[in-house]
């Protein structure tokens, strides 16, 4: 494998050119030749140089011009170029500065001074391929890693929500329709809240929130909560207390879906006009989540077998309810986004086990 340095030699009297390869052969570097700046331009894409001797003066495309347009390519502006000039003015050396030139010789060149400076940029050039080169490789890794870690990511968010699915599982596990109730019921969550224009990433969060909306039920009794039967009023005032219970569970964390999560347990049961539990808010007082929670959790209880109500009521008079229900039981704008995305609705009902991209949330 050839390891010289290639050192592009640029001016347009032949003589000066020869004389320039021969003491650059006697450097031990290989040297290529143009005799004006086009061909220069071409040599540099199709043999590209280590180092860049550049005569300033030449006809058509000086020395200036063939510096600016190497120093706006990305591919040829790491190459350090040397401007070779018998311009000894102030103005001339500051105009091959703004051109881009890295360094100067005088001519007559000096042996010495050519080898010095020649050298020195080799070893910059070189230090030059090795940062673009680790800059690319680099770039490639972390490209890489990203997938990866995306991937890890949503790997780890679909064990954490089967977690999640389960460990709710618990408050009623009794229940075998409490796990489809659980996905039919965040799923409806996502759709009205998404329809309502919240923003992805709460979308998101909704998913991972909404079934935790009655892990308080674990701490209500049996014989309460598996009753096959109406509650009589002391038992409903136990059974209300699954939503303090839930938010007492879910307090004290400082994870934003934990925190949502228990907004929602808290207040699932609320009312747009204000009679529900347990504290009795009203109106826009009950966070949005909470809203669009409790119109998703009565359509899941209207078309599902509970404990005490056997009987299914038929997905049009659930329909009905909810429609009836809209400004008093639920809020009016929650209920518009529900029926905006019904066909959405029934298709959860019918294939809970649908992924929810699916639905495009």
């Amino acid at each position: 494998m050839d390891t010289k340095a290639k050192i592009l030699v640029v001016d347009d009297e032949d003589r000066n050119l020869r004389l320039m390869e021969l003491l650059l052969t006697s450097f031990g570097y290989d040297v290529i030749t143009a005799s004006n700046g086009e061909e220069a331009l071409e040599k540099v894409h199709d043999i590209p140089p280590d180092v860049i001797l550049l005569d300033a003066m030449m006809p058509k495309i000086d020395g200036f011009e063939v510096a600016k347009r190497l120093k706006r390519e990305e591919e040829t502006k790491i190459i350090p170029i040397v401007m070779v000039t018998a311009l000894n003015e102030i103005e001339d050396r500051v105009k091959a500065l703004e051109a881009g030139a890295d360094d100067f010789l005088n001519k007559p060149v000096d042996k010495t001074e050519l080898r010095a400076r020649v050298q020195s940029l080799v070893k910059v050039k070189a230090f030059n391929n090795y940062m673009r080169n680790y800059q690319k490789d680099l770039e490639t890794e972390v490209a890489k890693r990203t997938i990866q870690l995306r991937k890890a990511l949503k790997k780890l968010k679909e064990v954490s929500l089967e977690s999640i699915r389960h460990l709710c599982r618990a408050a009623e596990y009794r229940d075998e329709n409490t796990g489809d109730h659980i996905k039919r019921m965040s799923l409806y969550t996502c759709a009205v809240a998404r329809k309502m224009g919240l923003n992805k990433q709460t979308v998101e969060n909704l998913l991972y929130t909404a079934p935790m909306h009655d892990v308080g039920k674990i701490g209500i009794p049996d014989y309460i909560l598996l009753k096959l039967a109406e509650l009589n009023d002391k038992e409903w005032e136990i059974m209300k207390q699954h939503t303090i219970i839930g938010a007492k569970i879910l307090a004290g964390s400082d994870a934003k879906f934990i925190k949502l999560a228990q907004t929602i347990a808290l207040t699932h049961h609320e009312k747009w006009d204000g009679s529900g539990y347990p504290k009795g808010l009203k109106g826009s007082k009950i966070p949005l989540v909470g809203r669009i929670a409790a119109i998703a959790d009565v359509f899941d209880a209207l078309t599902s077998r509970r404990p005490y109500r056997m009987k299914l009521f038929s997905l049009e008079v659930a329909f009905n309810h909810i429609k009836k229900e809209r400004g008093r039981h639920f809020d009016p704008e929650a209920v518009d986004a529900f029926f905006a995305v019904k066909d959405q609705i029934l298709l959860i009902k019918e294939n809970i086990e649908t992924d929810i991209k699916e639905f495009h949330f």
